[in-house]
């Protein structure tokens, strides 16, 4: 049975924007991002990061990094009884410095290719759903992927969820 879901942007939504985030060490929770998860989870919602991880293809982080930080939050988030259900993020960047990195992705927001395999690969319905992003290229990929996005301004992210999953019961 399909399932509604939030798509999460991760630098700027969940965690203040500070340029390459990849250790835990660096990372600042947006006030209310751990409630705001528990609330879509406690909706019956799924919960999706998608992030873009340019950092990986200009050499700034490795993508063990990565993985490394989003197991972190992982286990943040479980402390308060919230979780991620999946994380995607894209490595790729067509000016990458990394040979191996540097090329065109329909995962690469605005393209819209993380959304989609999620709701591929988890049933989602994708009608009920929305993106949760700081960017027009968020929203952009929301768009493209039959998601409506919703432009956050990193006031408070659990009041924003909430006033967005009452919209929807609506």
């Amino acid at each position: 049975m399909k399932r509604p879901a939030v798509f999460f942007d991760r630098d700027g939504v969940l965690n203040e924007d500070s340029g390459y985030v990849f250790e835990a060490s660096q990372l600042r929770w947006i006030p209310g991002a751990a409630e705001a998860v528990k609330a879509v989870n406690r909706a019956g919602y799924w919960a999706f990061v998608v992030t873009n991880q340019s950092g990986v293809a200009r050499g700034l982080y490795e993508e063990t990094h990565v993985r490394a930080l989003h197991n972190h939050m992982k286990k943040e988030l479980a402390k308060l009884g919230a979780h991620i259900d999946a994380f995607e993020y894209c490595p790729y960047h067509p000016l990458g410095s990394v040979e191996r990195y540097r090329r065109v992705s329909n995962r690469r927001k605005p393209a819209p290719g993380m959304i989609t395999d999620l709701i591929h690969r988890f049933q989602v319905d994708a009608r009920r759903s929305f993106l949760v992003g700081d960017k027009q290229t968020d929203l952009e990929a929301a768009r493209r992927a039959g998601v409506t996005g919703h432009l956050f301004s990193g006031v408070n992210l659990e009041e924003f969820v909430r006033f967005l999953l009452k919209l929807q019961r609506n």
